[in-house]
């Protein structure tokens, strides 16, 4: 009879997360849909910032006689070297002649997505990945420093503090978060996505809801 005790550490069972590539940026155009996507080069790192979730403490009886919680939301700190062109139109820019941009403008909602490594002891990064989406992002105004070169040259960052407002998502609560497991999925499954999401030769890159990824994932693990 197997045993039914707790084992830890066990070969192949030592799991990590690292890196982030492959960044994908999608504007929400006025139909609520993310159109064609452009890849975003230059993303160093994506720091997810769930909050709410918070409990409030109801008593009655001389005792606690419940807990509410606030409803979840999500936000991100984006660290960058460069942006797509079609993100100006998210961080309040606007060109009014050929090289002259102003600033302060009203900010794009936009999608997003990136790609970290899974891995574990035995098959190191090789182990597979995972692709992150974010709905409904607004980018609040960054600083941005300019410093003199020296005998240490660093190249400037950018950093973004994103909100969002989540999507609906048939038999759950609406989301602005979601991700994507090519350990859990399949092969298959994430080649239709990424066709989905990077586009091809003759497919434009585009970011689906929800409902339509999970329509998509599930056909392709049934083919």
């Amino acid at each position: 009879m197997a045993s039914k005790a707790m084992v830890w550490d066990a070969t192949g069972q030592k799991f990590y997360e690292t890196g982030v590539s492959k960044g994908g940026l999608y504007l929400q155009d006025e139909t609520g849909a993310y159109s064609k996507g452009v890849a975003w080069n230059g993303l160093s790192s994506v720091a997810e910032n769930p909050s709410g979730g918070e409990e409030t403490k109801i008593y009655a009886d001389n005792q606690k006689y419940l807990s509410l919680y606030s409803a979840e939301d999500f936000g991100a700190t984006v660290e960058c070297y460069t942006t797509p062109d079609e993100f100006d139109a998210c961080d309040g820019k606007k060109t009014i002649a050929k090289g002259v941009t102003i600033r302060q403008q009203d900010r794009k909602t936009f999608g997003m997505t990136y790609q970290t490594i899974l891995g574990n002891d035995t098959k190191k990064d090789e182990y597979g990945y995972k692709i992150h989406i974010i709905y409904g992002a607004v980018a609040k105004p960054s600083s941005k420093t300019h410093s003199s070169t020296n005998e240490s040259p660093e190249a400037s960052t950018m950093s973004y503090e994103l909100s969002t407002t989540p999507v609906a998502v048939t038999g759950s609560k609406s989301t602005a978060y979601l991700e994507i497991s090519s350990v859990d999925v399949g092969e298959a499954a994430m080649a239709a996505i990424e066709k989905v999401l990077y586009g091809d030769a003759t497919t434009d890159p585009r970011l689906p809801l929800p409902d339509e990824i999970a329509q998509i994932i599930t056909e392709a693990q049934a083919a």
